[in-house]
């Protein structure tokens, strides 16, 4: 039997994209679905799609910026299904492109407030819940590819990922000894909508130049990327297959593999030439204390 089967998962941005597939992946695994969206009309449709399959599901209107409605998402699955299991913090938007001097103060709050933010909050709302049957369970936050190296004119989408990765890395140590196993998916491109993230975006956060950012060339480059990125069903069942493997990060393009080995030996000859600098030889051997 599933080590899912029964369980039930508390999903952000469940409506469509890797969301849904995760939903859909974890649904065949026999697990009961949480799924929050701010879109009402796709997450129906999301909810009859996983009925169809024979998921018990739950759906629930939330805006991951908003702390309040977390709460109401967790009270609601613990009403509907006795115990949350998961919570998989996916709900993320692209936010605007453009050069240093071009970023918006509400463009940045925005990708700040729902990719990191967001984050923050689904973890705070839903790991007490998962403490509280002492069963152990699962944090799944999804960072990005984008989250584990810098990529030139998406600095807010950039810092909210790499922000991710460094958020699951802590919670990973803070909650191993409750039980708790953590995550987090870094996919490159998939074909998702995520390059369409302004349909959601609220008023508050316009900006008056986000036309013009979402014309740029890099804007048309990344469209292109993400439309002919990996089949996003694949997506879903690889996070099946790293989560039953116990695995912290979680990789969809294996292809990537050489890039990161570059980046990774780029630092490690960076602490090389920290470790012969004579200013720093008092601490060479220094025993590292971890807190």
């Amino acid at each position: 039997m599933s080590d899912f089967a029964g369980k039930t998962a508390v999903i952000s941005g469940g409506a469509q994209g890797i969301g849904l597939s995760i939903a859909t992946a974890l649904g065949e695994q026999g697990m009961n679905i949480v799924l929050a969206d701010i879109d009402q009309e796709n997450l129906q449709k999301a909810a009859l799609e996983l009925q169809a399959r024979g998921v018990s599901v739950l759906t629930v209107i939330l805006d991951v910026a908003d702390e309040v409605q977390w709460q109401v998402v967790g009270q609601q699955a613990v009403e509907r299904f006795g115990k949350v299991h998961m919570v998989v913090n996916n709900a993320g938007v692209g936010g605007d492109s453009g050069s240093i001097e071009s970023q918006n103060k509400n463009g940045w709050q925005w990708v700040l407030d729902v990719n990191l933010m967001g984050v923050v909050y689904g973890a705070k709302a839903i790991v007490p819940l998962i403490k509280q049957h002492g069963e152990g369970g699962w944090v799944i936050n999804v960072a990005s590819m984008a989250g584990m190296t810098g990529v030139p004119y998406s600095g807010a989408y950039t810092a909210t990922k790499a922000a991710v990765v460094a958020l699951s890395e802590s919670w990973a140590g803070e909650l191993e000894r409750k039980g708790i196993r953590v995550s987090v998916l870094c996919p490159a491109f998939v074909q998702t909508r995520i390059y369409d993230s302004e349909r959601n975006r609220p008023e508050q956060y316009q900006s008056d130049d986000w036309d013009i950012m979402t014309e740029s060339s890099f804007s048309k480059r990344a469209k292109h990327l993400v439309e002919n990125g990996i089949e996003v069903s694949i997506v879903g069942k690889r996070v099946v297959e790293a989560l039953n493997a116990g695995e912290l990060y979680i990789f969809t393009h294996p292809n990537y593999r050489p890039f990161m080995q570059q980046q990774s030996a780029a630092i490690d000859a960076a602490f090389e030439r920290a470790e012969k600098s004579p200013l720093l030889q008092h601490i060479v051997d220094q025993k590292i204390d971890m807190l």
